[in-house]
This record gives C-alpha cells, structure tokens and sequence, in this order.
C-alpha cells in the first residue's frame, strides 16, 4: 500500500527548498528522514482467534509494505485498511510488517501468543484449568460375557441422546430397515449400501459389532417391487438371489460379524410346513420359484461368498410354539455345518412364555453345539389391550422387571461357547413397533420417552451382577 503524507507546504516552498539546497553560497543540504515500520494489532471482539492488523507507518514520500503473519505462509502485500487474520492453532507466532522507501527498508515484529482460549491480550495466556476426567460410563456391556444388542436405525444413530445410549450399554448394533433387500437392492441392476455403511462406521468408530439383519425375508415390507413381481423364469430368480447374497455378503466381508441370513420363513399354520403361497403377504415368493430347499440353497449361496461369517436362522415364537420349535429344529438339522447359530426372537409379554419354555428352547439349542441369540427382545406389559393406558402402573413395572432378568438370566447361564448376543428391540417405549401392531398403548423397552431408565434396566442388570 502506498501512503503519502499530507504537505501543508505548497510548491513555491518546494522551489524554494530546492533553490537553496543547490545556492552559491554554501547552504547546508536538508537530509531526509529514514522510513520507519509501525503498525498496530488488536484482539477481535466477536473472534478470539482474529488479529487485526493497522499499518500505521507514516512517511512524506510513497512507499511499500508487506506482511509476514507468522504462520509459514509467504509475505502478502499491504491492502487497502486493516488486515484481519485468524490464529487457530495454539502456539507462539512472529508477525513482520516490512515497508520500503526512497530505497530504504524497514521492519516491525511482534510476538503474539495463542492458546485454546484464542489470542491471548498483551501475550498473557490465562492458566490453564487441568482438565478433569470424567467418570468412566459402564452400562450393560461391561458386565456381560456376551454382546449385548440394541434395534437401531440410521436416523437414530444421529440423535446425540441415542447415540450416548448406545456407546455407554450396548456393544452390537442391529439395522432394524437399513439392511434388507428392499434397500439394498432396489432396482435388478442397482445394490445400494450407504445405509448399511454408515451403520458400520459408527460402529467401527465405536468399538461395536454389527450384525446382519435380514437377507432373506418373505414380508412384502422387505421386498423391492421388482422381486416381488419378478418377471423372469424361476432359474433366472434363483441366479438373481445368489447373485444378490455373494455381493452383498462380500461388499460387507469383514465389517458385519454376522446374518440373519433367513428369516421367519416357517408357517404358523397347521404342522408348521415353511412358507409358500400363503395369503395377506405371508407367503414366501423364494419358496415358490426355488422350491422346498430354498433356505438351504441360501445357506450354500452364503458360505460360499464369505466362508467365515456367522450365518442364523431368525424366527419367532419358539419358545411358546412346541411345534413350531420344534419345525424350526428340523430345519436346522438339515443345514448341518452351513448354519453356525439359531436367532430366537424374544418378543415376549411380562407372563408369557413360562421360564421352562425358553429354557427347552435353550437346551435344543445348546444341545446342537450351536450359537443362540436371543433376538429382538422385547416384553409387553398391556396384555389387555387397553387403548386408554396412558402410563405404566408400577406393579406392571415390577412384573416387566421380572421377566426382564429371567430372560437374562437364562441366556447367562448357557454354556460361554454358545453365547452370542441378547438383542433388545428398541431403545424408547415411544419408538416401539408394538403399538402399531397391536393398536393399543405399549411399554416393552428398557427406557422411557425422556431416555431415563426403567426397572426393566435394573432387571437386566441385575441379572448380569448377582453373584
């Protein structure tokens, strides 16, 4: 920038000078003033890291200016008014103001010094405070042998107080949308899995597990419409679902411990045959076009694209349906060494099913060598059906209590090599997928609205604590 200071003398006094510095009769020459460097830093007042900078060098004849602000970055021309700089990193900087005139160069230096504060005024910095630790979070996971799981979705995973929730009790995450079919592969020549990857992210970022849910599932909610009105010849379906099981399980290779790979496939009707042309969507359209050996031709699809993770058959009622377990058995068996464990979803009520009936569930289970996971627990409280409940009464509290730590208390006591996770089906009762099912208030997870925890907790801890 040039600056040029204001003369109040006009140009005869100029003439005159010059007449006089050249006379005859031996005047002495009138010797200029060397340039010198000044400027001005200030402390913003809405940024505590911004320097303002004011050149305030003055000088009766043009000259040049130059800053050097400190951080490694080569010197920059002098602007028009101030210069606003920001000092984001603690530390200890040298600014140089460098200006030139009538040939003659000078500098002005100051140190400024930074810390997590910003700028600190007249290079004091402010004590620093040491910093206190927190208090460790323990919740759940600390106290179990054996994952424990939590039902979430992407959007939940956003929410900062879930998010707290998750990390403090749980150590194996569960997509209860993001990873079926219908998203992942929603078009014949599309996979999309930004969901699910996001997922392992912040499980990964989070020292957590994920496990697969679901690939393989008849629910028309889980199908793209193209599956579900698949056009091509019944070779041609079965090519597409190997096709569709290799290249997800392989894009996930590594990142999702585990799968259901096939779920709730068996009828609840009569002798419990699996599924097939059953109406109000419960039919199996993989039945229909890959024939009665379809959850086997999957396992075989899945062990062959990723030979080292953890494939469940996934379904429900077992503990309260004897034949339906024992269906389910049979078609285990028959898999033999393709599956590596049983997923027996616990969507339970708070007097219902008995302690002996999960615990046979167990036993056929843990007698198979096989790897039981209790998922999608959940208890209900309002068996009746009340659509006016408005709150938990605390003697249903005390009963969800209850059934809570038995349930835990039975997966404790199984053999440490037939653990692997106990899944709660949601965090908040107000998220539950209950009350839309049943069409009546519900209450079955471990915390209220306010994320505040329920004797449901306690009952879980509890179970996990005693000696």
């Amino acid at each position: 920038m040039k600056k040029k200071l204001q003369y109040v003398l006009g140009l005869c006094l100029i003439t005159i000078m010059f007449s006089c510095s050249n006379s005859d009769d031996g005047g002495t020459e009138q010797r200029l003033e060397p340039i010198t460097a000044a400027f001005e830093a200030t402390i913003s007042t809405t940024d505590p890291n911004v320097l303002i900078l004011n050149n305030t060098t003055t000088y009766e004849f043009d000259f040049t200016s130059s800053w050097d602000y400190g951080l490694g970055d080569p010197a920059v021309t002098d602007g028009p008014g101030n210069e606003m700089v920001r000092y984001a990193t603690p530390g200890r900087y040298t600014i140089t103001l460098t200006v030139t005139g009538e040939g003659v160069t000078d500098t002005a230096t100051q140190e400024i010094l930074v810390d997590i504060n910003g700028i600190c005024p007249d290079g004091v910095c402010s004590p620093v405070e040491p910093e206190v630790p927190l208090e460790p979070q323990v919740g759940l996971k600390d106290f179990a042998d054996f994952s424990v799981g939590m039902a979430i979705t992407l959007e939940r995973l956003n929410i900062p107080q879930h998010a707290e929730v998750y990390r403090k009790d749980f150590n194996n995450l569960t997509a209860e949308f993001e990873m079926k079919m219908d998203i992942m592969h929603p078009t014949p020549t599309t996979f999309n899995f930004d969901a699910g990857d996001a997922i392992v992210a912040f499980a990964e970022a989070n020292g957590m597990e994920v496990h697969g849910h679901t690939l393989i599932w008849h629910n028309e909610f889980a199908l793209p419409n193209w599956v579900k009105n698949f056009s091509g010849t019944d070779a041609q379906f079965e090519a597409m679902v190997e096709n569709y099981i290799t290249t997800t399980l392989q894009h996930f290779k590594g990142k999702v411990r585990s799968w259901d790979l096939v779920n709730e496939a068996i009828s609840d009707s009569r002798g419990n045959p699996l599924r097939n042309t059953e109406g109000n969507g419960l039919g199996s359209i993989f039945r229909q076009k890959m024939g009665p050996d379809y959850v086997k031709k999957c396992f075989q699809f899945a062990r062959n694209a990723d030979p080292d993770v953890k494939l469940f058959y996934n379904d429900y009622n077992m503990a309260s349906s004897v034949s339906k377990r024992d269906a389910m058995f049979r078609l285990v068996d028959d898999l033999g060494d393709l599956i590596d464990g049983v997923g027996a979803q616990m969507h339970i009520s708070f007097n219902s099913p008995s302690q002996s009936r999960i615990q046979q569930l167990v036993d056929g289970v843990v007698s198979r060598n096989l790897l039981l996971h209790f998922a999608e627990l959940d208890v209900r409280v309002n068996t009746e059906g009340n659509a006016s409940l408005a709150a938990l009464s605390t003697p249903r509290a005390e009963a969800q209590k209850a059934k809570y730590k038995e349930v835990v208390e039975i997966y404790n006591a199984i053999p440490q090599a037939n653990k692997f996770a106990l899944t709660v089906w949601g965090l908040r009762d107000n998220e539950t997928w209950l009350t839309d099912f049943w069409k009546v208030p519900e209450f079955p997870l471990m915390f209220n609205d306010n994320y505040t925890q329920k004797p449901a907790y306690d009952g879980f801890m509890e179970a996990l604590t005693v000696d």
